[in-house]
């Protein structure tokens, strides 16, 4: 008696995507209903496999125009616009070999897929390294020159030390790799896109803690930025802690 097809369909998950060409030869001449549409389902996965890996390709080109360079670093920034929480850099190095599907500017994700790839990185990247500035630094010195300093602090975690830094549209003082601002990097660079998730999701963890500890403002929602929730919430209660003063003087 031959497989079932839930024994077939088994038997694709189990070989990957390398072993599906050998299983649609076994199985093409399978004339039953059930065995021809789980062979169409695969195939159709594997064109949406290759589609997926050839937009990696596209937004691998500066990593490919600049391949001379052994350790290539991503720098990204998550929370520059809040009312409260920290800046958070983040700053990854991904191995030339290193394929991460679905890895795209943390914007475009959903928070599901987000969490899923920021495992992912923190598994296959050869360095990453997270740097955070909270609001009293940022009150003190401008949000701008935060940022700058959380990607230096993210720069100095990294071991090894990069050759080369891709940067989200910034250009970082006091650092002495070469670096080279993309405008809109997040979409156009993996390793950018790499670390706009680092940020991204540790950002957001940490905005779940204060939300814990200030449940009355909605961080777990908004995340600190200044929805309508969030800023009634600033004038009804006041501010908190975290709250950046420079930012919300017009709502106090």
């Amino acid at each position: 008696m031959g497989k079932s097809i839930a024994q077939i369909r088994e038997e694709f998950e189990q070989s990957g995507q390398s072993g599906w060409q050998d299983l649609y030869e076994k199985y093409g001449a399978d004339d039953r209903a059930g065995v021809k549409k789980l062979i169409a389902s695969f195939r159709k996965r594997e064109e949406k496999l290759q589609e997926e890996r050839h937009r990696l390709w596209e937004m691998s080109s500066y990593e490919r125009k600049y391949s001379d360079f052994k350790l290539i670093c991503g720098i990204d920034e998550a929370g520059r616009g809040p009312l409260a929480g920290p800046v958070v850099a983040g700053a990854v190095i991904l191995p030339k070999s290193c394929e991460i599907l679905y890895l795209n500017d943390s914007k475009k994700l959903s928070p599901a897929r987000r969490e899923e790839l920021y495992d992912e990185i923190m598994e296959k990247a050869a360095a990453v390294g997270i740097g955070m500035i909270g609001p009293a630094r940022i009150d003190e010195i401008n949000i701008l020159q935060a940022t700058y300093e959380a990607m230096r602090k993210a720069i100095s975690q990294l071991d090894p030390s990069p050759d080369l830094l891709l940067n989200d549209a910034v250009t970082i003082p006091d650092i002495p790799f070469r670096q080279v601002p993309i405008i809109k990097g997040d979409a156009k660079s993996v390793s950018i896109a790499a670390a706009s998730i680092i940020a991204k999701v540790t950002r957001d963890r940490l905005m779940l803690q204060y939300d814990e500890l200030f449940p009355e403002y909605g961080f777990a929602r908004h995340k600190g930025y200044g929805s309508k929730e969030h800023i009634d919430a600033i004038r009804r209660l006041g501010p908190t802690l975290i709250h950046r003063k420079s930012f919300i003087k017009n709502f106090v």
